[in-house]
């Protein structure tokens, strides 16, 4: 799953949100993106939701 941990690098970048803040809204976990970095594989679910939440952009983003 490291595509997804890229992926999930470049929506913090492009959006400049918080690591903590992108996983409490997207997986209810303020650690995801920490753990994610540390070689946690999500299940797939919550593979196809972070997935679904970048390509939907943010209301934020889209502004």
């Amino acid at each position: 799953m490291a595509s997804l941990l890229i992926e999930v690098e470049r929506c913090l970048q492009k959006r400049k949100i918080a690591a903590s803040r992108f996983g409490r809204e997207v997986a209810r976990d303020p650690r995801f993106v920490f753990d994610l970095r540390r070689g946690r594989e999500p299940r797939p679910r919550t593979a196809a939701r972070v997935l679904a939440f970048i390509a939907a952009g943010s209301p934020e983003a889209r502004s």
